[in-house]
């Protein structure tokens, strides 16, 4: 669990508070691999706003789940520039790919590897030059320990 300690250290380095908020859900999300209902409570006092506001930051923004994820997350790449080579088809073929499998397919918009799309990220760590191959490769293979 994170420690509030941690979370308070984190927002004391932003000069305007309300500019820390979603680094320290970036934070949280990194530590938990969620943002845990019982933190948003918290999270509304330290940052001075109502729940219903922190949900709908959290809504909005799609990398912030409530649940940790039950397996691997294949995030792929789904910005103009991976569209442009080839990305929609390639995130089909993953989805095929990864039926039966504990690996997660999701979109995201823009990895920042626009020069070497398309591109993905497999349990946060990016990938560039994607083909179909390469895809299953990571989607099959035994996560790293």
């Amino acid at each position: 669990m994170v420690d509030i300690s941690e979370i308070r250290t984190l927002v004391n380095t932003y000069e305007d508070r309300q500019t820390a908020l979603l680094p320290v859900l970036h934070y949280i999300q990194d530590k938990e691999g969620c943002i845990p209902t019982g933190m948003t409570i918290l999270l509304a006092d330290l940052f001075n706003i109502t729940q219903a506001e922190l949900k709908g930051v959290l809504s909005f923004y799609h990398d912030f789940k409530d649940q940790p994820p039950t397996g691997r997350v294949f995030r792929m790449c789904r910005a103009e520039a991976c569209q442009a080579r080839g990305s929609e088809a390639l995130a089909a073929q993953a989805q095929e790919i990864a039926k039966g499998t504990d690996t997660a397919v999701e979109a995201v918009y823009c990895l920042g590897l626009c020069a070497s799309g398309p591109a993905a990220d497999i349990d946060g760590k990016p990938v560039a030059r994607l083909t179909a191959e390469k895809i299953a490769q990571l989607i099959l293979q035994e996560p790293a320990s």
